[in-house]
């Protein structure tokens, strides 16, 4: 899990090569942009004010710390060499959380990317269910109640209220890509 992972894939007919790197690999300018992009920031309360490269160097230790205690975390995701955003499976409360954070200019990659996660998750990771934590402000989940995950309650982190949905392995639903 800890190495790179590079598919050619074919979406829409077109054929492109898939990376998934350490968020380390990244290029600090390249995450800044992503973290302070006005569209992306809107579905991450959590974050306030100008996202700064102090707090991009707290992330992402924080991510790799996740790697080196639990054996897997969040990836930056390359289409093609081109940076298109991070996610993927780490760590919340015992349980495999799916978070994915594309620029604007690739949320049309989510549906693929989605897709390699989870054959990852209950495929060699070996795990039963995924959780996902929608802030209480997105309310447009219908995409994601088609692919199977369940309403499970309400949580808190950090003072923000979140909507947990799971996924069970036998639960999910088709990717149509």
């Amino acid at each position: 899990m800890d190495k790179d992972l590079i598919e050619p894939m074919v979406n829409e007919g077109v054929k492109m090569n898939i990376e998934f790197k350490r968020l380390h690999e990244v290029n600090t300018g390249n995450l800044l942009l992503l973290m302070n992009h006005e569209l992306v920031r809107r579905q991450m309360p959590l974050f306030q004010g100008e996202f700064t490269k102090q707090d991009l160097d707290s992330f992402i230790a924080a991510k790799e710390e996740l790697w080196a205690n639990f054996g897997y975390g969040p990836w930056a995701f390359y289409v093609d060499g081109d940076f298109v955003g991070w996610g993927g499976l780490q760590p919340e409360d015992g349980e495999a959380d799916l978070a994915m954070v594309l620029h604007p200019d690739h949320w049309g990659m989510g549906k693929l990317l989605y897709g390699m996660i989870i054959d990852k998750a209950f495929g060699e990771m070996g795990l039963d269910s995924v959780t996902v934590l929608f802030p209480e402000s997105r309310t447009k989940i219908r995409g994601l109640l088609r692919l199977g995950f369940l309403e499970e309650g309400k949580v808190d982190v950090n003072g923000v209220t979140f909507i947990r949905y799971r996924l069970w392995k036998e639960g999910r639903g088709p990717i149509s890509i």
